[in-house]
C-alpha cells in the first residue's frame, strides 16, 4: 500500500500510530472517561469531531498563513480553532443531551488540552498532506480515537466483575491496562510496509 494513498493515511492514524497507543497523545481522557462504555464512547464521538472540524479549520488556516508568509502564527490560530469546535460541541452536547453532559463533566472542556487533536492539526500540516489527505487523517485518528478509549473502557467494566488484588486496583489497574493496549497496538507498526 502506498504511503500517500488514502487508505494507507486512514489506517496509519487509525491503527498503525493510533494517537492514544502508539503516539501516546491524548492520554488524559483515556484513563478519566473510560469506566463505561457509554460514555466513553460518547467522549470518543465528541473528540472525533473536534478533531475533523480541527483539521479542516487547520488546513485552510495553514494555506492562508502559506499564502501571506504567516507560518509563525500556526500554532496560535491551531489552539483558537480547537477551542473554538470544543465550545461549539460544548454547546451542542449541553442543548441536546444533558445527562451526556453531566456525565462528560470536566473531560468536555477538557477536550480543548487534548493534546491528540493538536496532534493532528500538527503532524498533518508537518506531513503536507492535501485537503483530502488531511480530511482522511483526522477521520482515522478520530476513529482509532474511539477504538483506543472504547476498548479501555470494555477491559475496565470487565475488570468490574473479576477479583482483582487490592494494590491492582483503581488507577494502577488503568495504566497497566494502557500499556498492554498499548504494546498490542504497536505490534500494528510493521503493517502495510515502511514509510521510510
Amino acid at each position: 500500500m502506498h504511503a500517500d494513498s488514502l487508505t494507507y493515511i486512514f489506517l496509519n492514524a487509525a491503527i498503525i500510530n493510533n494517537f492514544v497507543l502508539a503516539l501516546f497523545l491524548g492520554i488524559c481522557p483515556l484513563l478519566g472517561v473510560s469506566g463505561k462504555i457509554s460514555t466513553a464512547f460518547s467522549m470518543g464521538l465528541a473528540t472525533a469531531f473536534v478533531m475533523l472540524i480541527s483539521s479542516v479549520s487547520a488546513w485552510l488556516i495553514n494555506e492562508f498563513l502559506l499564502y501571506f508568509n504567516l507560518e509563525f502564527l500556526r500554532l496560535i490560530a491551531y489552539i483558537a480553532v480547537i477551542a473554538s469546535a470544543v465550545q461549539l460541541v460544548e454547546m451542542t452536547i449541553k442543548k441536546f443531551s444533558p445527562p451526556l453532559y453531566r456525565a462528560l463533566g470536566i473531560f468536555l472542556p477538557l477536550i480543548t488540552t487534548n493534546c491528540a487533536i493538536l496532534g493532528v492539526a500538527l503532524f498533518q500540516t508537518n506531513y503536507e498532506y492535501s485537503f483530502s489527505q488531511s480530511l482522511v487523517y483526522s477521520l482515522g485518528a478520530g476513529a482509532g480515537f474511539i477504538i483506543a478509549i472504547v476498548l479501555m473502557a470494555g477491559l475496565r467494566e470487565k475488570l468490574e466483575l473479576a477479583d482483582v488484588p487490592a494494590i491492582a486496583r483503581g488507577a494502577a489497574m488503568s495504566l497497566m491496562l494502557a500499556g498492554i493496549l498499548s504494546l498490542a497496538f504497536m505490534g500494528f507498526a510493521g503493517l502495510g510496509g515502511s514509510t521510510a
